[in-house]
């Protein structure tokens, strides 16, 4: 048994992209999907800054499920498509399970960490990439971050977190006191997105 989450360190953290990069190739996903997005505070665009010259500034927060303690989605989800998986914490999709109703996506409060498959899924590329045990996308279905799961479960690390060359992402079990995580939760000031939501987010930014 374990609760996995993630440490992701706003102070590290350069806007490079590269964990959406390698979460999408990754986890081998369709056109138009990302799991992982690259937010700054200033605003909707990319690398808009905050503040006002000369006092502005440029903060970077990575986006995606923040594999809640109380997540609001597995209340909703009618057919239990969406769940949390009791060995390791982490918020999963079945998609043989989903129905497309798309009310997990209504629920969440982090907009945007959820897409749906509209049509079949289409791809640059005429072969999968990634990880050969990705699971396989479905139209009709929601999808979003799973931790890597294909990875975890066999003692690797998200793919987003090796791919980082700021080394600002930590993953482990929040459970163990000694874990790299913990240890930098309990050591560091963080921030938890819409902690007032009740959600009790698994992904601490650290700051």
């Amino acid at each position: 048994m374990a609760r996995y989450g993630m440490t992701i360190d706003t102070k590290r953290c350069v806007g490079c992209n590269a964990c959406t990069v390698a979460c999408k190739i990754n986890n081998n996903l369709p056109n138009g999907i990302m799991w992982t997005r690259v937010l700054t505070e200033g605003g909707d665009a990319p690398d808009t800054p905050a503040g006002v010259f000369p006092n502005g500034k440029m903060r970077y927060v990575t986006l995606s499920c923040q594999h809640c303690e109380n997540p609001a989605c597995t209340k909703v989800c009618p057919v239990g498509a969406t769940y949390k998986d009791p060995e390791t914490g982490v918020v999963r999709q079945d998609y043989d399970k989903c129905i497309g109703c798309r009310m997990c996506m209504a629920a969440c409060p982090y907009t945007g960490v959820r897409s749906f498959n509209w049509e079949e899924p289409a791809y640059a590329l005429e072969y999968a990439v990634g990880d050969a045990d990705a699971p396989e996308h479905q139209k009709h279905v929601v999808e979003k971050c799973t931790f890597c799961y294909q990875r975890t479960s066999q003692g690797k690390t998200p793919a987003c977190m090796d791919l980082c060359p700021a080394r600002a992402r930590n993953w482990g079990d929040l459970d163990d006191p000694s874990s790299k995580v913990s240890e930098l939760i309990a050591s560091r000031s963080y921030q938890q997105l819409l902690a007032d939501e009740g959600t009790r987010p698994s992904v601490y930014y650290l700051v």
